[in-house]
């Protein structure tokens, strides 16, 4: 759900911004492929960046992490 005003986080935006090596790899392949989806399986179990360095990516983007109120 969009925020008017606000740009929303696009997939991969962050990997592709640090230069991810695995993403780098993927991007050399065709989407939905079966070399792609084999590389993105490092991607799923065993991310090379961590939370914290994602969160702070964020913060330093100016990105903000919201929820509706309960």
């Amino acid at each position: 759900m969009s925020i008017k005003g606000y740009a929303d986080y696009k997939r991969r935006e962050f990997c592709k911004d640090v230069k991810c090596p695995v993403q780098l790899e993927m991007d050399a392949q065709i989407e939905g492929s079966f070399e792609y989806e084999k590389i993105r399986q490092t991607c799923k179990t065993n991310c090379r960046y961590t939370t914290y360095q994602f969160h702070h990516w964020l913060i330093g983007k100016g990105y903000l992490i919201i929820r509706p109120e309960k």
